[in-house]
Parts: C-alpha cells; sequence; structure tokens
C-alpha cells in the first residue's frame, strides 16, 4: 500500500496533504508554548497542526487556504487531534495583512509559505491539474463563473499568447510548436479535457517513459537511432506545460510576490519566515527577495552616497536550500522538487 493510501486510509477521508519537510520547518520556525504563527497555506494542516501542538493553548496558529475543501480536512484533522487553537481562514493569502488584521492577534512569531499542490488537489481528476488522470481541464483553485480556467486560456489565447506563458512560466523549450499543435487541434474540436491536452503535448514532445536509460556507445560510436518517429522521455512532456497553466490561471507567481514583503511588516523581530518553493520560478523569487531584503544599500557602486535609504530587514538562516532526505522522497516522490529558505526578521 502506497503512503498515500495508508494515509488517506488512516484518516477515512478524501482529501489529503502529506506535509513536506515537516521536521525541518520545525527545527527553523523553532514554536514555542505562548507563541503565535501563520500557515498561509494550509493544505490538510500537517505543518499548522504540528505547530498548534508546540504554541500549546496559550498560542494560536493562524490557517490560510483558498481551498475550501482544505479548510475543511485541516479542521477534521485538528478536531481529531483536540486543538482548539487553530484559526482557519478561507483566503488567498496575498491579503496576509489584511486577515492577521481581521482575524488574528500580535505579535507574529513565524511564518510559513508551502507552495506546493496537495496530492488531493492533483488526485481530484474534476480540478483538472493533474495529466496523470483524465478530467476537466480548469486548474482553479476557487471555481467560479467569472475566473479565468485553463480551459479558457488553451481555446481562446493565441499562438503569441500561449507560446510565452509556456515559455515564461513552463520553461518550455518547444513552446511554439506545443502552441502551434494546440491551435490546430482546437480548429477541429474544443480541447476540454487533461488527457485531450496532455495527448497534444506529447505528440510534438515524445512519450512518457520513466524508466527509460540513456543508450550507450558501442566502441566509441553512438548507437543509431530507434525507428520510433516519437522520442521518449523519463518526465512526463506535459508536466512543463500544466505547470505554466497553473502558474497563470491562479496567478501564483505575483501572489508570492505580493505577499514576500507583507510578511516582513508582520513579522517580530526575531521571527523567521519559512517557504517551501517546487519549482525554479518560484525559488528564485524568494531567493531574490531574501538577497535583496539581507544587504543595505542597493545603489550603484559608483554613489558616494547612499540615495536609496534601503536597510537590512532580514539575516538569512539558509544559505543554501533545504532539500528532503532520501526517506523521505522514497515516503513521497512528489517532495523530490521541494526547496525550503529561512529568513529571520532583524
Amino acid at each position: 500500500m502506497t503512503p498515500y493510501n495508508c494515509i488517506k486510509k488512516f484518516y477515512n477521508m478524501p482529501y489529503l496533504h502529506i506535509p513536506v519537510l515537516k521536521d525541518e520547518v520545525i527545527k527553523y520556525l523553532d514554536p514555542k508554548p505562548g507563541q503565535n504563527f501563520v500557515d498561509c497555506t494550509l493544505g490538510g494542516g500537517g505543518h499548522a497542526i504540528e505547530l498548534a501542538k508546540k504554541v500549546g493553548a496559550k498560542g494560536k496558529v493562524l490557517g490560510i487556504d483558498l481551498d475550501k475543501d482544505a479548510i475543511k480536512a485541516a479542521k477534521s484533522n485538528a478536531s481529531r487531534e483536540n486543538l482548539n487553537n487553530i484559526v482557519f481562514v478561507q483566503d488567498n493569502y496575498k491579503n496576509l495583512t489584511e486577515i492577521i488584521n481581521d482575524f488574528f492577534i500580535y505579535p507574529i512569531h513565524g511564518i510559513l509559505l508551502d507552495l506546493g499542490l496537495s496530492s488531493a488537489q492533483l488526485q481530484d481528476r474534476d480540478r483538472g491539474f493533474s495529466f496523470q488522470t483524465d478530467g476537466e481541464l480548469d486548474m482553479r483553485y476557487v471555481r467560479d463563473d467569472d475566473s479565468l480556467s485553463a480551459k479558457d486560456i488553451i481555446n481562446n489565447w493565441s499562438l503569441e499568447e500561449l507560446t510565452k506563458i509556456f515559455k515564461q512560466y513552463g520553461e518550455e523549450q518547444e513552446a511554439k510548436r506545443i502552441s502551434q499543435a494546440i491551435i490546430k487541434s482546437r480548429k477541429i474540436a474544443e480541447i476540454k479535457t487533461t488527457l485531450e491536452l496532455s495527448e497534444i503535448i506529447s505528440s510534438i514532445v515524445g512519450q512518457y517513459n520513466k524508466k527509460i536509460k540513456k543508450s550507450r556507445s558501442v566502441k566509441g560510436r553512438d548507437n543509431p537511432p530507434t525507428c520510433s518517429p516519437i522520442r521518449q522521455t523519463k518526465r512526463n512532456p506535459a508536466t512543463r506545460v500544466f505547470q505554466a497553466l497553473r502558474i497563470v490561471v491562479n496567478n501564483e507567481l505575483e501572489n508570492l510576490k505580493q505577499t514576500l514583503p507583507q510578511t516582513l511588516n508582520v513579522l517580530e523581530p526575531g521571527a523567521r519566515l519559512a517557504v517551501i518553493s517546487f519549482h525554479s520560478l518560484e525559488d528564485r523569487i524568494v531567493k531574490e527577495f531574501f538577497k535583496y531584503e539581507s544587504i543595505d544599500c542597493h545603489c550603484p557602486p559608483n554613489f558616494p552616497i547612499c540615495q536609496c535609504g534601503h536597510k537590512t530587514e532580514i539575516k538569512i538562516i539558509t544559505k543554501k536550500p533545504v532539500v528532503p532526505d532520501s526517506n523521505e522522497v522514497r515516503a513521497n516522490p512528489r517532495s523530490r522538487s521541494a526547496k525550503l529558505r529561512v529568513a529571520e526578521k532583524i
């Protein structure tokens, strides 16, 4: 039985989010009895519940999530642990300051941002996040009539727009060819499902075969190419395009950019900010933010006197990102790309 099924059976509920780097998060945030923490991406509550246990009855944890199913699951898990010190708020973490002012108390001793999707969101075919299950091409964290879905983008955006987002947010080298194939296909019929889109991408990029091995040269000569017209890849060829669509649909990178400065405004001196990212674009934003806020002046070197007036806001605690060990990756393969960065408010 897989770790997912084991935990799902234990909790007997459909929503599951296995907390990544949980021990490391607790180590670096170092919660003490009576302190207050914010989990901006609650999921099933794994990190928040552990923080709530550490801060005890006199401390508080604010759990924020845009997904109502996540809030419901986290409440159920907290109740099972007999925890009454978690405040649950369904909202976008980009509204962090407003949420804290409306629902929480100061001082704030630590904030966590876990930017990954939950296993429940990926395995819910009705949400359309995964290329591994066939479902409606949606990808919205909150589904309402006015918001843009992945299906809207795929069937209505121009060649130039599709190519741009696949390159910018998916770092996909075959962005233009994939976009051309999408437009050609949608002229015949609307692209409605994740499987339909995945098959279009595979026709351009290649077929997924995680067991494929690199060929070795024989006696100094390269092996002759296979006769198959479609090459095979160890990474699912739809990975980058699906990532790009999810980022655009939910405005993920802009939300992160808006939230990071707010964390410094609400944290107490000596409090810590921990961010877990799962792809290079997120990690780059966090890394550059930490670097910018960890030094004083940002004026050009030839300026004799500082004109910007910027002062150091944080001390970087993790000089290099913390990653899961081999045991965690085996137990939860989705954790393999996780990177944890931590900074302390000065």
